[in-house]
Protein backbone atom coordinates (compact mmCIF):
# COMPACT_ATOMS: atom_id res chain seq x y z
CA UNK A 1 0.00 0.00 0.00
CA UNK A 2 2.91 2.26 0.78
CA UNK A 3 4.10 1.81 -2.57
CA UNK A 4 0.18 2.57 -4.21
CA UNK A 5 0.73 5.77 -2.35
CA UNK A 6 3.98 7.32 -3.30
CA UNK A 7 3.37 5.97 -7.01
CA UNK A 8 -0.27 8.36 -7.28
CA UNK A 9 1.59 11.27 -5.06
CA UNK A 10 4.70 10.77 -6.83
CA UNK A 11 2.92 11.48 -10.51
CA UNK A 12 0.60 14.10 -8.72
CA UNK A 13 3.93 16.50 -7.77
CA UNK A 14 5.16 15.60 -11.40
CA UNK A 15 1.89 17.41 -12.59
CA UNK A 16 2.24 20.42 -10.56
CA UNK A 17 5.94 20.97 -11.09
CA UNK A 18 5.34 20.63 -15.17
CA UNK A 19 2.10 23.22 -14.98
CA UNK A 20 3.96 25.44 -12.73
CA UNK A 21 6.79 25.55 -14.55
CA UNK A 22 5.96 24.95 -18.09
CA UNK A 23 8.16 21.86 -18.41
CA UNK A 24 4.55 20.42 -20.36
CA UNK A 25 6.64 17.65 -21.53
CA UNK A 26 6.86 16.31 -17.95
CA UNK A 27 3.24 15.64 -17.96
CA UNK A 28 3.21 12.23 -19.99
CA UNK A 29 4.63 10.81 -16.90
CA UNK A 30 1.75 11.56 -14.72
CA UNK A 31 -0.23 8.05 -14.73
CA UNK A 32 -2.42 6.63 -12.41
CA UNK A 33 -0.79 3.57 -10.28
CA UNK A 34 -1.74 -0.21 -11.21
CA UNK A 35 -2.33 -2.64 -8.39
CA UNK A 36 -2.01 -6.33 -9.80
CA UNK A 37 -2.97 -9.14 -7.81
CA UNK A 38 -1.91 -12.87 -9.07
CA UNK A 39 -3.84 -15.12 -7.97
CA UNK A 40 -1.95 -18.17 -8.49
CA UNK A 41 -4.17 -21.21 -7.59
CA UNK A 42 -7.63 -21.29 -7.00
CA UNK A 43 -8.63 -23.16 -3.95
CA UNK A 44 -11.92 -23.98 -2.23
CA UNK A 45 -12.59 -21.45 0.67
CA UNK A 46 -15.02 -20.99 3.65
CA UNK A 47 -18.20 -19.92 2.21
CA UNK A 48 -19.99 -17.87 4.14
CA UNK A 49 -16.90 -15.10 3.19
CA UNK A 50 -18.72 -12.31 1.68
CA UNK A 51 -15.85 -10.78 -0.40
CA UNK A 52 -12.05 -11.53 -1.50
CA UNK A 53 -12.98 -14.80 -3.02
CA UNK A 54 -12.53 -15.78 -7.27
CA UNK A 55 -13.93 -17.86 -9.28
CA UNK A 56 -10.80 -19.23 -11.28
CA UNK A 57 -7.11 -17.91 -10.66
CA UNK A 58 -5.43 -15.34 -12.65
CA UNK A 59 -4.54 -11.91 -12.74
CA UNK A 60 -6.62 -9.36 -10.61
CA UNK A 61 -6.05 -5.74 -12.08
CA UNK A 62 -7.30 -2.01 -10.99
CA UNK A 63 -6.12 0.68 -11.29
CA UNK A 64 -6.50 2.82 -8.42
CA UNK A 65 -6.66 7.03 -8.44
CA UNK A 66 -6.47 8.57 -4.99
CA UNK A 67 -4.79 5.61 -2.81
CA UNK A 68 -5.03 7.30 0.38
CA UNK A 69 -8.99 8.12 0.56
CA UNK A 70 -9.37 4.64 0.45
CA UNK A 71 -6.21 3.10 2.22
CA UNK A 72 -8.09 0.93 4.95
CA UNK A 73 -10.60 -0.45 2.38
CA UNK A 74 -7.70 -2.01 0.09
CA UNK A 75 -5.82 -3.17 2.96
CA UNK A 76 -8.94 -5.28 3.91
CA UNK A 77 -9.53 -6.80 0.54
CA UNK A 78 -6.28 -7.21 -0.04
CA UNK A 79 -5.48 -9.17 3.39
CA UNK A 80 -9.04 -11.45 2.71
CA UNK A 81 -8.35 -12.07 -1.30
CA UNK A 82 -4.74 -12.95 0.14
CA UNK A 83 -5.61 -15.04 3.28
CA UNK A 84 -7.62 -17.31 0.46
CA UNK A 85 -5.31 -17.89 -2.00
CA UNK A 86 -1.84 -17.90 -2.75
CA UNK A 87 -1.64 -14.47 -4.02
CA UNK A 88 1.74 -12.41 -5.70
CA UNK A 89 0.75 -8.79 -5.25
CA UNK A 90 2.59 -6.33 -8.01
CA UNK A 91 2.21 -2.25 -8.15
CA UNK A 92 3.36 -0.27 -10.42
CA UNK A 93 2.78 2.37 -13.39
CA UNK A 94 -0.74 2.13 -15.64
CA UNK A 95 -0.73 3.47 -19.09
CA UNK A 96 -3.38 5.85 -18.25
CA UNK A 97 -3.14 9.58 -17.53
CA UNK A 98 -4.10 11.69 -14.82
CA UNK A 99 -5.89 14.85 -16.21
CA UNK A 100 -4.88 17.88 -14.28
CA UNK A 101 -8.69 19.01 -13.67
CA UNK A 102 -8.62 15.86 -11.09
CA UNK A 103 -5.31 17.43 -8.68
CA UNK A 104 -6.26 19.45 -6.51
CA UNK A 105 -3.80 22.65 -6.31
CA UNK A 106 -2.77 22.47 -9.87
CA UNK A 107 -3.87 25.93 -10.81
CA UNK A 108 -4.84 27.19 -14.23
CA UNK A 109 -3.84 24.87 -16.96
CA UNK A 110 -5.34 26.94 -19.40
CA UNK A 111 -1.71 28.07 -20.78
CA UNK A 112 -0.72 23.91 -21.12
CA UNK A 113 -3.85 23.62 -23.48
CA UNK A 114 -2.33 26.30 -25.84
CA UNK A 115 1.05 24.88 -25.82
CA UNK A 116 0.91 23.19 -29.45
CA UNK A 117 1.83 19.74 -29.59
CA UNK A 118 3.16 19.98 -26.42
CA UNK A 119 -0.26 20.49 -24.84
CA UNK A 120 -1.28 17.01 -26.29
CA UNK A 121 1.02 15.87 -23.28
CA UNK A 122 -1.48 17.30 -20.88
CA UNK A 123 -4.44 15.25 -20.72
CA UNK A 124 -8.33 16.34 -21.17
CA UNK A 125 -10.83 14.79 -19.04
CA UNK A 126 -12.37 12.43 -21.02
CA UNK A 127 -16.22 10.33 -20.61
CA UNK A 128 -14.63 7.48 -22.70
CA UNK A 129 -12.58 6.20 -19.37
CA UNK A 130 -15.74 7.35 -17.20
CA UNK A 131 -18.78 4.12 -17.40
CA UNK A 132 -19.63 1.32 -15.26
CA UNK A 133 -18.84 -1.86 -16.75
CA UNK A 134 -17.52 -3.68 -14.18
CA UNK A 135 -20.32 -2.79 -11.53
CA UNK A 136 -23.17 -3.37 -14.53
CA UNK A 137 -21.28 -6.58 -15.39
CA UNK A 138 -20.82 -5.79 -19.14
CA UNK A 139 -19.03 -9.22 -20.85
CA UNK A 140 -16.22 -7.04 -21.70
CA UNK A 141 -15.41 -6.17 -18.92
CA UNK A 142 -14.59 -9.66 -17.07
CA UNK A 143 -13.46 -11.53 -20.57
CA UNK A 144 -9.93 -10.37 -21.07
CA UNK A 145 -6.99 -11.23 -20.82
CA UNK A 146 -6.94 -9.22 -17.63
CA UNK A 147 -9.69 -9.26 -14.76
CA UNK A 148 -11.21 -6.72 -12.77
CA UNK A 149 -10.42 -6.32 -9.20
CA UNK A 150 -12.26 -3.31 -8.23
CA UNK A 151 -15.65 -1.93 -9.06
CA UNK A 152 -14.43 1.26 -10.84
CA UNK A 153 -12.06 3.16 -13.11
CA UNK A 154 -9.90 5.45 -12.03
CA UNK A 155 -11.32 8.34 -14.22
CA UNK A 156 -15.00 7.03 -12.94
CA UNK A 157 -13.32 7.48 -9.49
CA UNK A 158 -12.37 10.67 -10.00
CA UNK A 159 -14.99 12.31 -11.45
CA UNK A 160 -17.29 11.04 -8.40
CA UNK A 161 -15.46 12.67 -5.59
CA UNK A 162 -15.10 15.59 -7.96
CA UNK A 163 -19.10 15.35 -7.97
CA UNK A 164 -19.16 14.81 -4.77
CA UNK A 165 -17.34 17.88 -3.35
CA UNK A 166 -19.25 19.87 -6.01
CA UNK A 167 -22.60 18.86 -4.73
CA UNK A 168 -22.09 18.50 -1.05
CA UNK A 169 -19.34 21.27 -0.20
CA UNK A 170 -16.92 19.34 1.27
CA UNK A 171 -14.33 17.30 -0.24
CA UNK A 172 -14.18 13.47 0.19
CA UNK A 173 -11.16 13.02 2.74
CA UNK A 174 -13.79 13.23 5.78
CA UNK A 175 -16.68 11.63 4.49
CA UNK A 176 -17.82 8.78 6.68
CA UNK A 177 -18.47 5.03 5.85
CA UNK A 178 -22.60 5.01 7.05
CA UNK A 179 -24.83 8.41 5.20
CA UNK A 180 -27.67 9.31 5.91
CA UNK A 181 -29.96 10.76 3.59
CA UNK A 182 -32.66 13.08 3.59
CA UNK A 183 -34.34 15.98 2.28
CA UNK A 184 -34.82 18.47 4.56
CA UNK A 185 -32.93 21.00 6.28
CA UNK A 186 -34.83 20.45 9.68
CA UNK A 187 -33.20 16.82 9.51
CA UNK A 188 -29.68 18.38 9.32
CA UNK A 189 -30.04 20.83 11.65
CA UNK A 190 -31.27 17.57 14.04
CA UNK A 191 -28.52 15.76 13.01
CA UNK A 192 -26.12 18.83 14.01
CA UNK A 193 -27.46 19.41 17.30
CA UNK A 194 -26.55 15.55 17.88
CA UNK A 195 -22.88 16.18 16.47
CA UNK A 196 -22.83 19.27 18.85
CA UNK A 197 -23.49 17.11 21.97
CA UNK A 198 -20.93 14.48 20.80
CA UNK A 199 -18.29 16.26 19.90
CA UNK A 200 -18.64 18.39 23.76
CA UNK A 201 -18.51 14.62 25.11
CA UNK A 202 -14.65 13.51 26.20
CA UNK A 203 -15.91 9.90 26.12
CA UNK A 204 -17.39 10.25 22.22
CA UNK A 205 -16.22 8.57 20.09
CA UNK A 206 -16.48 11.50 17.62
CA UNK A 207 -14.05 13.66 17.17
CA UNK A 208 -14.91 16.55 14.58
CA UNK A 209 -18.06 18.06 12.92
CA UNK A 210 -17.88 19.47 9.30
CA UNK A 211 -20.55 21.82 8.41
CA UNK A 212 -20.60 22.22 4.11
CA UNK A 213 -19.32 25.33 4.54
CA UNK A 214 -15.98 24.45 5.30
CA UNK A 215 -16.63 25.40 9.37
CA UNK A 216 -14.94 21.87 11.03
CA UNK A 217 -15.44 21.73 15.01
CA UNK A 218 -13.85 20.06 17.56
CA UNK A 219 -14.13 19.42 21.32
CA UNK A 220 -12.40 22.29 21.77
CA UNK A 221 -14.73 24.69 20.36
CA UNK A 222 -17.55 25.54 22.83
CA UNK A 223 -20.65 26.28 19.57
CA UNK A 224 -24.15 26.85 20.07
CA UNK A 225 -26.41 25.58 17.41
CA UNK A 226 -27.75 29.24 17.27
CA UNK A 227 -24.28 30.63 16.21
CA UNK A 228 -23.76 28.52 13.41
CA UNK A 229 -25.13 29.39 9.92
CA UNK A 230 -26.20 26.17 8.33
CA UNK A 231 -27.78 27.31 5.61
CA UNK A 232 -25.88 26.66 2.26
CA UNK A 233 -25.27 27.37 -1.51
CA UNK A 234 -24.21 23.81 -2.31
CA UNK A 235 -26.93 21.90 -3.97
CA UNK A 236 -26.93 18.86 -1.34
CA UNK A 237 -25.62 20.10 1.60
CA UNK A 238 -23.54 17.41 3.75
CA UNK A 239 -22.69 17.53 7.45
CA UNK A 240 -19.76 14.88 8.53
CA UNK A 241 -19.47 13.85 11.82
CA UNK A 242 -16.12 12.12 12.03
CA UNK A 243 -14.48 9.38 13.94
CA UNK A 244 -10.65 8.67 14.01
CA UNK A 245 -11.55 5.33 12.18
CA UNK A 246 -13.97 6.95 9.07
CA UNK A 247 -16.49 4.65 10.89
CA UNK A 248 -18.61 7.81 11.60
CA UNK A 249 -21.99 9.42 10.26
CA UNK A 250 -22.69 11.36 7.26
CA UNK A 251 -25.91 13.24 6.51
CA UNK A 252 -26.39 14.88 2.68
CA UNK A 253 -29.78 16.89 1.90
CA UNK A 254 -29.94 15.39 -1.15
CA UNK A 255 -33.42 18.10 -2.25
CA UNK A 256 -36.01 16.20 -4.10
CA UNK A 257 -36.53 13.79 -6.39
CA UNK A 258 -35.10 10.25 -8.05
CA UNK A 259 -32.55 12.24 -10.20
CA UNK A 260 -31.00 13.56 -7.25
CA UNK A 261 -31.16 10.24 -5.32
CA UNK A 262 -29.30 8.30 -8.50
CA UNK A 263 -27.20 11.55 -8.95
CA UNK A 264 -25.67 11.12 -5.64
CA UNK A 265 -25.69 7.39 -5.06
CA UNK A 266 -23.81 7.45 -8.75
CA UNK A 267 -20.76 9.26 -6.91
CA UNK A 268 -20.65 8.01 -3.09
CA UNK A 269 -20.66 4.34 -4.67
CA UNK A 270 -16.81 4.31 -5.42
CA UNK A 271 -16.20 5.50 -1.98
CA UNK A 272 -17.52 1.92 -0.98
CA UNK A 273 -19.51 2.92 1.90
CA UNK A 274 -20.67 0.63 4.25
CA UNK A 275 -24.40 1.60 4.68
CA UNK A 276 -26.52 4.51 3.79
CA UNK A 277 -30.58 4.87 4.89
CA UNK A 278 -33.22 7.17 3.47
CA UNK A 279 -34.95 9.19 5.92
CA UNK A 280 -37.76 11.22 4.53
CA UNK A 281 -41.36 11.77 4.73
CA UNK A 282 -44.46 9.87 2.52
CA UNK A 283 -48.07 9.86 1.68
CA UNK A 284 -49.62 7.10 3.81
CA UNK A 285 -51.94 4.51 1.85
CA UNK A 286 -53.50 3.19 4.32
CA UNK A 287 -56.47 4.89 6.30
CA UNK A 288 -55.82 3.20 9.89
CA UNK A 289 -52.57 5.11 9.62
CA UNK A 290 -51.98 8.25 11.56
CA UNK A 291 -49.64 11.81 10.65
CA UNK A 292 -46.31 11.03 12.44
CA UNK A 293 -46.38 7.09 11.84
CA UNK A 294 -43.09 5.22 10.71
CA UNK A 295 -42.54 3.05 7.63
CA UNK A 296 -39.81 0.81 7.38
CA UNK A 297 -39.52 -0.38 3.76
CA UNK A 298 -39.14 -4.37 3.42
CA UNK A 299 -39.70 -4.00 -0.46
CA UNK A 300 -39.73 -1.64 -2.93
CA UNK A 301 -41.97 -0.87 -5.73
CA UNK A 302 -40.17 1.04 -8.58
CA UNK A 303 -41.99 3.72 -10.37
CA UNK A 304 -39.69 6.19 -10.87
CA UNK A 305 -38.12 4.52 -13.92
CA UNK A 306 -34.75 6.14 -13.44
CA UNK A 307 -32.97 2.88 -13.01
CA UNK A 308 -34.56 0.42 -15.26
CA UNK A 309 -31.94 0.77 -18.08
CA UNK A 310 -29.33 -0.52 -15.42
CA UNK A 311 -31.79 -2.73 -13.51
CA UNK A 312 -34.68 -4.39 -15.33
CA UNK A 313 -37.79 -3.30 -13.39
CA UNK A 314 -38.47 -7.38 -13.06
CA UNK A 315 -35.27 -7.86 -10.50
CA UNK A 316 -36.66 -7.60 -7.32
CA UNK A 317 -34.98 -5.26 -4.73
CA UNK A 318 -34.89 -7.21 -1.24
CA UNK A 319 -34.80 -5.52 2.36
CA UNK A 320 -31.51 -5.76 3.87
CA UNK A 321 -32.06 -7.93 7.01
CA UNK A 322 -29.25 -6.48 9.08
CA UNK A 323 -30.19 -2.90 8.36
CA UNK A 324 -33.92 -3.90 8.82
CA UNK A 325 -33.13 -4.81 12.12
CA UNK A 326 -31.21 -2.11 13.40
CA UNK A 327 -33.63 0.32 12.33
CA UNK A 328 -36.44 -1.71 14.22
CA UNK A 329 -34.06 -1.93 17.36
CA UNK A 330 -33.72 1.95 17.48
CA UNK A 331 -37.25 2.71 16.99
CA UNK A 332 -38.09 0.99 19.88
CA UNK A 333 -35.07 2.44 21.85
CA UNK A 334 -36.47 5.93 20.66
CA UNK A 335 -40.22 5.29 21.01
CA UNK A 336 -40.34 3.06 24.04
CA UNK A 337 -41.17 -0.18 22.11
CA UNK A 338 -44.22 1.58 21.12
CA UNK A 339 -44.88 -0.77 17.87
CA UNK A 340 -48.03 1.10 16.85
CA UNK A 341 -46.28 3.41 15.39
CA UNK A 342 -44.57 1.38 13.34
CA UNK A 343 -45.18 -0.92 10.41
CA UNK A 344 -43.06 -2.59 8.01
CA UNK A 345 -44.06 -2.48 4.02
CA UNK A 346 -43.81 -1.60 0.54
CA UNK A 347 -42.41 1.72 -0.74
CA UNK A 348 -43.80 2.85 -3.98
CA UNK A 349 -41.61 5.30 -5.77
CA UNK A 350 -42.53 7.93 -8.21
CA UNK A 351 -41.07 10.13 -10.55
CA UNK A 352 -44.10 12.62 -9.93
CA UNK A 353 -44.60 14.29 -7.35
CA UNK A 354 -48.42 15.32 -7.95
CA UNK A 355 -49.12 11.69 -8.30
CA UNK A 356 -52.57 12.36 -5.98
CA UNK A 357 -53.41 14.81 -8.91
CA UNK A 358 -56.03 12.15 -10.70
CA UNK A 359 -59.19 11.10 -10.87
CA UNK A 360 -60.16 8.50 -8.62
CA UNK A 361 -60.38 5.91 -11.16
CA UNK A 362 -57.20 6.60 -12.11
CA UNK A 363 -55.32 5.90 -9.07
CA UNK A 364 -57.52 2.77 -8.49
CA UNK A 365 -56.16 1.30 -11.83
CA UNK A 366 -52.65 2.52 -11.07
CA UNK A 367 -52.60 1.21 -7.16
CA UNK A 368 -54.66 -2.31 -8.05
CA UNK A 369 -52.71 -5.04 -7.12
CA UNK A 370 -49.96 -3.07 -5.09
CA UNK A 371 -48.96 -3.98 -1.47
CA UNK A 372 -47.20 -0.59 -1.09
CA UNK A 373 -48.50 1.03 2.03
CA UNK A 374 -45.82 4.37 1.40
CA UNK A 375 -45.44 6.35 -1.67
CA UNK A 376 -42.48 8.70 -2.24
CA UNK A 377 -39.98 9.74 -4.45
CA UNK A 378 -36.51 8.57 -3.72
CA UNK A 379 -36.59 5.32 -1.79
CA UNK A 380 -36.72 3.37 -4.56
CA UNK A 381 -34.11 4.60 -6.07
CA UNK A 382 -31.21 5.18 -3.21
CA UNK A 383 -32.47 1.02 -2.63
CA UNK A 384 -32.22 0.20 -6.50
CA UNK A 385 -28.80 1.65 -6.92
CA UNK A 386 -27.79 0.55 -3.06
CA UNK A 387 -28.48 -2.88 -4.55
CA UNK A 388 -26.65 -2.41 -8.03
CA UNK A 389 -23.30 -0.82 -6.13
CA UNK A 390 -23.65 -3.69 -3.29
CA UNK A 391 -23.86 -0.98 -0.34
CA UNK A 392 -26.71 -2.40 2.19
CA UNK A 393 -29.56 0.10 2.25
CA UNK A 394 -32.90 1.42 4.29
CA UNK A 395 -35.42 3.50 4.06
CA UNK A 396 -36.97 4.79 7.36
CA UNK A 397 -39.86 7.73 6.50
CA UNK A 398 -42.32 9.18 8.54
CA UNK A 399 -46.14 9.81 7.08
CA UNK A 400 -46.93 13.00 6.54
CA UNK A 401 -50.01 12.97 4.41
CA UNK A 402 -52.73 10.91 3.59
CA UNK A 403 -53.88 11.65 0.76
CA UNK A 404 -56.57 9.25 -0.44
CA UNK A 405 -58.48 9.48 2.74
CA UNK A 406 -59.28 13.64 2.74
CA UNK A 407 -55.95 14.52 4.94
CA UNK A 408 -53.63 16.23 1.85
CA UNK A 409 -50.41 17.70 2.78
CA UNK A 410 -51.00 21.30 3.39
CA UNK A 411 -48.59 23.88 4.76
CA UNK A 412 -49.88 24.71 8.48
CA UNK A 413 -50.91 21.16 9.56
CA UNK A 414 -47.39 20.02 7.72
CA UNK A 415 -44.86 22.36 9.79
CA UNK A 416 -47.05 20.84 13.12
CA UNK A 417 -45.73 17.50 12.00
CA UNK A 418 -42.43 18.58 11.18
CA UNK A 419 -41.80 20.48 14.91
CA UNK A 420 -43.04 16.84 16.53
CA UNK A 421 -41.66 14.59 14.56
CA UNK A 422 -37.97 15.73 13.22
CA UNK A 423 -35.45 15.02 16.16
CA UNK A 424 -37.02 11.29 17.06
CA UNK A 425 -36.74 10.88 13.03
CA UNK A 426 -33.21 11.58 13.06
CA UNK A 427 -32.25 9.95 15.99
CA UNK A 428 -33.92 6.63 15.42
CA UNK A 429 -31.44 6.66 11.84
CA UNK A 430 -29.18 7.50 13.92
CA UNK A 431 -28.64 5.01 16.82
CA UNK A 432 -29.84 2.53 14.01
CA UNK A 433 -26.49 3.28 12.24
CA UNK A 434 -24.35 3.12 15.26
CA UNK A 435 -25.24 -0.13 15.90
CA UNK A 436 -23.89 -1.01 12.53
CA UNK A 437 -20.87 0.72 13.08
CA UNK A 438 -20.61 -0.84 16.11
CA UNK A 439 -20.46 -4.30 13.78
CA UNK A 440 -19.84 -3.83 10.30
CA UNK A 441 -18.85 -7.58 9.42
CA UNK A 442 -22.95 -8.14 10.38
CA UNK A 443 -23.28 -5.95 6.73
CA UNK A 444 -20.52 -7.90 5.15
CA UNK A 445 -22.53 -10.79 3.87
CA UNK A 446 -23.02 -12.34 0.62
CA UNK A 447 -26.98 -11.08 0.12
CA UNK A 448 -25.71 -8.31 -2.57
CA UNK A 449 -23.65 -10.24 -4.57
CA UNK A 450 -23.70 -11.37 -8.04
CA UNK A 451 -24.49 -14.82 -9.64
CA UNK A 452 -22.03 -13.49 -12.00
CA UNK A 453 -19.45 -10.80 -12.90
CA UNK A 454 -18.55 -10.48 -9.35
CA UNK A 455 -15.32 -8.72 -8.54
CA UNK A 456 -12.79 -9.72 -5.62
CA UNK A 457 -12.97 -6.72 -3.62
CA UNK A 458 -16.15 -5.97 -1.29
Amino acid sequence: MTRLIELYEASVATAREAISSGDYARYADVVYPKLVVDVQSWRPIDRSEPFGYVDASGRYVAEIARPRVMERYLVEQLEALCTNYPCRILVGPSATRIPPEYIAGIGDVSEARRAGDLGDAVPRPTLDEVHDAIIDQHWEAFHGTEKPLFHFGPQRFDLACARIAHYTGISVDSLQKYILFTNYAMHTTEFVRFGLREIADPNSRYTELLLPDGTRLTAGDQVELEELDLGSKNQMPRFDLVTAAGDGLTMINIGVGPSNAKTITDCLAVLRPEAWIMIGHCAGLDGRMRIGDLILGNAYQREDSILDSRIDADIPIPAVPEVQRALEASVDEIYGGDHSLMRTGTVLSTGDRNWEWHTPKDLWEWLRGSTAVAVDMESCTLAANGYRFRVPYGTLLSVSDLPLHAVPKLPAQAQAFYTSSKEAHVMCAVRAMEKLARDPARLHTRKLRRTIGEVPFR
